[in-house]
């Protein structure tokens, strides 16, 4: 009987291989590529703006720039209304939140206090708030999101702060 010659290598080693290629590429490859693409772009664009400028004298240079340092300050000026834009939306949103969450927590002690002036058990009276805040802020509470147990925690601590008061 003659001996077979294996000469596939075994499936284990090409898996690893594949891994170590595909790593390799992901980690190495992919940047170096955005970095050439990154050069080559850019030279292209130095080229446009430095060949004007060189080949003038004096004045001359800020008059071929001039275009160019106009387009660049629009950019720069777009640039920052849109990053003004995102932190005004930003400021925004938090006082719409600030809003909400007061007049959550103004519902909540009015209900706290209403319910020790009458008087009601610490279960009905905790009923009674959680009721009269669903009716008189659903906004906030829709806006806020708070969980049934946050809520739960706010109404007791509430109502403990409306009883010693």
């Amino acid at each position: 009987m003659s001996t077979i010659f294996i000469l596939a290598p075994p499936a284990l080693l090409v898996l690893m291989l594949a891994l170590c290629a595909s790593a390799f590429i992901q980690l190495v490859g992919l940047p170096l590529l955005a970095a050439l693409a990154r050069i080559a772009i850019s030279v292209p664009i130095v080229a446009m703006l430095a060949l004007p400028a060189a080949a003038s004298t004096g004045s001359d240079l800020l008059t071929a720039l001039a275009p160019s340092l106009l387009d660049l300050a629009g950019v720069a000026l777009t640039a920052l209304i849109g990053f003004a834009t995102v932190r005004f939306q930003h400021w925004t949103g938090i006082q719409i939140e600030a809003r909400h969450r007061e007049a959550l927590h103004s519902a909540v002690m009015t209900a706290a206090r209403l319910a020790v002036a009458r008087k009601l058990a610490p279960d009905a009276a905790s009923e009674f708030v959680s009721s009269y805040v669903q009716k008189s802020v659903p906004d906030a509470l829709k806006e806020l999101g708070p969980p049934t147990d946050t809520l739960d925690a706010l109404v007791r601590s509430r109502l403990a702060q409306a009883a010693e008061l």
